[in-house]
């Protein structure tokens, strides 16, 4: 009968290095992988912020240019535009142009 053997206690001490450098090695990589995940979360955030922001000042646009559109179906309210664009009058109509004064001190 052969006895076993247990191993000695450098070889054991080595063992127990090896273990905590490899969990060293394992919780450093995770860490790195968490902190990039993050970071890419951050910036989709930042990203989806700035396309939501970008889709209400567009739909704000849209109705602004569907008013105007409107606005210029109508023969009443083509007339101001006609005006302002082109400089056109009717007879019997004149464009009056108004500088703003300068300001007075209070």
């Amino acid at each position: 009968m052969t006895r076993h053997r247990r191993p000695h206690g450098v070889v054991r001490l080595a063992g127990r290095i090896v273990a905590v450098f490899l969990g060293a090695v394992v919780f450093v990589l995770m860490s790195v992988q968490f902190g990039r995940i993050v970071s890419e979360d951050v910036a989709m955030a930042h990203s989806l912020s700035n396309v939501r922001r970008d889709v209400v000042r567009l739909r704000e646009r849209k109705a602004e240019q569907e008013r105007e559109l409107r606005r210029l179906e109508s023969p009443l309210g083509s007339i101001p535009a006609i005006h302002e664009r082109l400089h056109l009058v009717r007879p019997n109509e004149a464009i009056v142009y108004v500088k703003p004064g300068a300001p007075t001190p209070r």
